[in-house]
């Protein structure tokens, strides 16, 4: 059944008003017709729907490798520090953390990718056929328990990917968007939680016009990812913004195709790529809850400013050739200046068992 079908047979099912986030779930993750389920990868330039920062270089692969060999000593440097990356595509985040590790923290650095996109299992098998073979990286499923383990969780671009809702205030009532025979549109109804959470972090109470996207799920999987960190770091890379942000800007869904974005997330189900803002302040939240501490976010930019090894960097970079030379800085750029994916994209850390966050 071809994806247009069925969504036209949820439509019935509901009435003629499916809500966004039932629709964004099936266009994404339909098993067979999904997004995320098809066998050519949408990661890129030419041809391709989006990139990401693992695109632009290896630098963020470095900086990251450096940060978690700081937790690793942190936790005494125990002799397997297990980095498992849920959403984890292509595998390329876990190749660069890998072949940038040294030393004793190489020995006892273990990859998990956990992602069921077909494409990104295919092309991560290639990424990190070294790794595999060796046993210093290995494959688990989603729907796979998660052993208990010491070391941390890492996402890269996973909880914009979300299904999301989004809500908007009339200055009487909630309204929540939804696709119907006719189009996209908005319909009254019951926010619940989703209400309150809003209500509650409007800076100035809720003015018309104010709304933002609630992801149903997000509890599940934080409380699913952080019962299997027993010590170590929680690091999450993804756009976003506070709660009371995102209200005031009226959050939605966003549509990627082609590398054009646009909200028209009702085009082309299971041909595009659909994202909404990850909401930092109700994620931090459910990490606390969780009962992980220090939990904060701030921008890639600053993230990589205060913690990447830059005077080394610039030192190392002397020896390449020019042109070698140039892609390092301008992947340096991509992830620092104004503007660009820095600026763009938030880093959230957080820490288990008592880890301190310095």
């Amino acid at each position: 059944m071809k994806m247009h079908m069925i969504i036209d047979e949820l439509l019935r099912q509901n009435s003629l008003a499916l809500p966004a986030s039932d629709f964004m779930a099936q266009a994404l993750y339909h098993p067979e017709q999904g997004y995320y389920r098809r066998p050519l990868g949408p990661w890129g330039f030419e041809g391709k729907d989006y990139y990401t920062a693992l695109d632009l270089g290896p630098l963020l692969g470095e900086a990251l490798a450096l940060r978690l060999e700081r937790a690793w000593e942190r936790l005494d440097r125990p002799g397997v520090f297990t980095v498992l990356e849920p959403g984890a595509g292509r595998g390329w985040l876990g190749r660069d953390l890998l072949g940038a590790a040294r030393g004793a923290f190489a020995e006892a650095l273990v990859y998990v990718h956990r992602d069921d996109n077909p494409a990104a299992r295919e092309m991560a098998a290639k990424a990190l056929e070294p790794w595999l073979e060796s046993g210093k990286a290995r494959f688990i499923q989603e729907g796979d328990g998660i052993a208990p383990f010491s070391g941390a969780i890492l996402s890269n671009e996973l909880f914009d990917a979300l299904p999301a809702q989004p809500w908007r205030w009339t200055g009487e009532a909630w309204e929540r968007e939804v696709l119907t025979a006719d189009g996209p549109g908005w319909e009254a109804s019951d926010a619940g939680e989703a209400g309150a959470w809003f209500a509650a972090h409007a800076e100035d109470g809720l003015q018309p016009g104010d709304g933002s996207i609630w992801c149903e799920g997000l509890p599940q999987l934080v409380a699913e990812l952080c019962g299997a960190l027993q010590a170590g770091l929680f690091l999450a890379i993804d756009y976003g913004e506070s709660a009371s942000r995102l209200l005031s800007k009226g959050a939605g869904l966003r549509r990627y195709k082609g590398h054009t974005v646009d909200g028209r997330w009702w085009e082309e189900p299971g041909e595009s790529d659909l994202t909404a803002d990850v909401d930092f302040t109700r994620l931090e939240s459910l990490l606390r809850g969780a009962g992980l501490s220090g939990s904060g976010h701030v921008s890639l930019s600053r993230w990589i400013r205060e913690h990447a090894p830059l005077a080394d960097w610039e030192e190392a970079w002397q020896s390449l050739d020019s042109v070698a030379r140039v892609k390092r800085m301008e992947n340096l750029l991509q992830l620092t200046l104004p503007g660009m994916m820095g600026e763009r994209f938030r880093v959230l850390e957080a820490w288990a068992n008592g880890c301190s966050a310095s």
